[in-house]
C-alpha cells in the first residue's frame, strides 16, 4: 500500500512560511509523502491550509477554496482537509460550521497535534477542533521539512508584546517568547553543517529579542556569535520594530562580516498623529534617524519597509507625511498596503474610515514615487562587481533568457548570464551590474567568477536523491540545542 499524500498551502508572513516548514516535517515524520509537483487540486490525500487572518479578504479566501475542494472531497473517501494558522485560532468553530467537511481545525500554538488530530477525526468519523492558548512546543523542538538545502529560516521568538491597533497578531500568537540563545545557535551550527549558508533569524518583533530573558542586549550579541560560526556566510533577520532598533544592534551589524548590509524595518506611517493612533511607540524624527545611523555605519545598506495608506483618520496633511519619509528615507523597496479593517483590532471601530477610492488614490501616489526611488537607487549598483549567491526559483524567465539568478550581499535579486561551468544553488558567483530595473539587476557580461560551495554541494545531493526523501528533516537533539526566504505576502510581517 502506497504512502498516503499530503499539501500544504501558505498564506501570510515569514512566520507562517517556517511554520509550514514544521507541519510538512511532522506530516513526513508519521509516514505521509509530499504530492508530487503538478498534482490536480484535491488528488492530495490530506489538504492542509496554514492561514493568516492580517489581511481583510482572508476568510473569503479561504471559505473560497474550501468550497472547491468539498465535492472532490465527497468523491474520494478518506480524503481528509486541516486548517490552521492565525485564522484558525481566531475562527474556532465558525470553520467547521461553515464547511462541515473540514476534518480538523488547530491554532498556532499546537501545530505539532496536526498528525495526531487526523488519526483522530478519521477513526471517530467527526472533525477535530484543538485550539491551545499557549503555546504546547516551540516550533523549533519540531521535525521540519525545509524548503532550501542552502537557506533557512531559524525562529529566535514567537509571539509580539506590541498593541498596535491595526493589527490582531498578539492576541492568535500570544505575548513574546525568547529562546535561550545557546539553542538558537545550536540549531544554526546544525544547520551549517547540513550545507545552508544562508539563514534569516525570525521573529515576530525580532530586534525585542530578550526582553523575555532580562538582556537588552541580547540580540545584537546573538548577531556577533552568529559570525564566529564557520561556514555560515549570510545572516539576515525579520522584521525589526524602530522602538527597539538600538545602536549595539547597528554596531553589530556593522562589525559582523556575515551580518548582511540589509534592513526591513516597518515604517508604517510617517504621520506622528496617525503613528500615535496606531500605537506605534516612535515618531517620523526618531524612525529617519534610526535610518541615518544605519546608513552612517553601513553606507551600501538596502533598506525596506511596510507602508499602509489610509488609516483610519488619516488626512491629506498625513499622508504627505509619509511621501516626506518615504523621500528621506530612499527605501530600496517598500510593501505597500491598503488599510484593511480586521475584526478584533481597536483600529476597526475607530471613526474617520477612510473611503476606498480615497485610500487607492493615495495607494497609487505612493507606489509611484516608491517605483521611481526603487529605480533611482538601483541605478546606483551599475557598474558594481557583485557576488551573488545562485538561488532556486527566483528568476521566472530565467529558461527563456539563459540566464540564472540570485541574490546579492544587499538581499537585491540579480539575473546574470549562465556561465559555460555548472553552477549550483548556494554556490557563489562574481559579477558586474550593467543594467538597472526598479525591482531586479542585470548582469549581461560574463561571470568573472564562480566559486562551488558546501551549499551547493548540499543542493546537489538532495535534488539527486529519491523525490520522497526531499525533504530536509531537522529536529533538536533531547538535550536542548540543534531543531528559508521568499517575501510575505502581506501577512503578519506587519509589525
Amino acid at each position: 500500500m502506497s504512502a498516503k499524500t499530503y499539501e500544504v498551502r501558505t498564506y501570510g508572513c515569514q512566520m507562517n512560511v517556517h511554520d509550514s516548514e514544521r507541519l510538512s516535517g511532522l506530516l513526513e515524520d508519521a509516514g505521509y509523502v509530499r504530492a508530487p509537483e503538478g498534482t490536480a487540486e484535491g488528488d492530495a490525500d490530506v489538504v492542509v491550509f496554514n492561514t493568516c487572518a492580517v489581511r481583510e479578504n482572508a476568510d473569503n479566501k479561504l471559505y473560497g477554496n474550501l468550497g472547491r475542494l468539498a465535492p472532490m472531497k465527497t468523491k474520494r473517501p478518506g480524503m481528509q482537509i486541516a486548517v490552521g494558522g492565525c485564522l484558525a485560532q481566531k475562527d474556532r468553530d465558525t470553520i467547521v460550521k461553515r464547511a462541515p467537511w473540514v476534518d480538523v481545525v488547530f491554532g498556532t500554538h499546537n501545530i505539532g497535534k496536526l498528525p495526531v488530530l487526523l488519526e483522530r477525526a478519521r477513526i471517530q468519523e467527526e472533525a477535530q477542533v484543538e485550539i491551545a492558548e499557549s503555546l504546547e512546543a516551540f516550533p523549533s523542538t519540531l521535525p521540519t521539512r525545509r524548503e532550501s538545502a542552502y537557506a533557512a529560516w531559524v525562529s529566535i521568538s514567537v509571539g509580539c508584546n506590541n498593541t498596535c491597533t491595526f493589527c490582531i497578531v498578539p492576541a492568535l500568537r500570544g505575548k513574546e517568547e525568547d529562546r535561550r540563545p545557546g539553542d538558537i545557535l545550536a540549531e544554526v551550527e546544525t544547520l551549517v553543517s547540513e550545507g545552508v549558508s544562508e539563514i534569516t533569524l525570525l521573529g515576530q518583533n525580532v530586534n525585542a529579542y530578550g526582553s523575555d530573558l532580562g538582556d537588552r542586549e541580547a540580540f545584537s550579541k546573538l548577531l556577533r556569535a552568529c559570525g564566529a560560526i564557520e561556514g555560515l556566510e549570510r545572516v539576515r533577520f525579520t522584521s525589526p520594530h524602530p522602538r527597539d532598533f538600538t545602536d549595539d544592534v547597528i554596531a553589530a551589524m556593522a562589525e559582523t562580516p556575515n551580518v548582511m548590509p540589509q534592513l526591513h524595518m516597518p515604517l508604517q506611517s510617517g504621520s506622528d498623529t496617525v503613528l500615535k493612533a496606531m500605537r506605534r511607540s516612535y515618531r517620523q524624527e526618531r524612525f529617519l534617524g534610526i535610518i541615518e545611523k544605519v546608513r552612517a555605519a553601513m553606507p551600501d545598506a538596502a533598506i525596506s519597509t511596510d507602508i499602509i495608506v489610509g488609516f483610519p483618520g488619516e488626512t491629506e496633511e498625513d499622508f504627505e507625511q509619509t511621501m516626506h519619509v518615504v523621500r528621506e528615507a530612499r527605501f530600496a523597496n517598500a510593501f505597500t498596503f491598503q488599510y484593511s479593517k480586521r475584526p478584533g483590532t481597536p483600529a476597526a471601530d475607530m471613526e474617520g474610515q477612510i473611503p476606498k477610492e480615497v485610500v487607492q488614490a493615495r495607494y497609487e501616489r505612493l507606489v509611484a514615487l516608491q517605483e521611481e526611488i526603487s529605480w533611482s537607487e538601483n541605478k546606483k549598483q551599475v557598474g558594481r562587481t557583485l557576488e551573488v549567491m545562485v538561488a532556486e526559483g527566483e528568476g521566472r524567465k530565467d529558461g527563456a533568457t539563459h540566464r540564472l539568478s540570485g541574490r546579492a550581499p544587499d538581499n537585491r535579486l540579480v539575473h546574470f548570464t549562465k556561465p559555460e561551468q555548472l553552477v549550483r544553488p548556494g554556490d557563489v558567483v562574481t559579477v558586474e551590474i550593467t543594467y538597472a530595473a526598479p525591482h531586479h539587476l542585470l548582469a549581461e557580461g560574463p561571470t568573472t567568477g564562480v566559486r562551488r560551495t558546501r551549499a551547493g554541494d548540499a543542493w546537489e545531493k538532495r535534488t539527486a536523491a529519491p523525490a520522497e526523501k526531499a525533504g530536509v528533516m531537522l529536529g533538536l537533539p533531547g538535550i536542548g540545542a540543534p531543531a528559508p526566504l521568499p517575501a510575505p505576502t502581506g501577512g503578519c510581517s506587519i509589525v
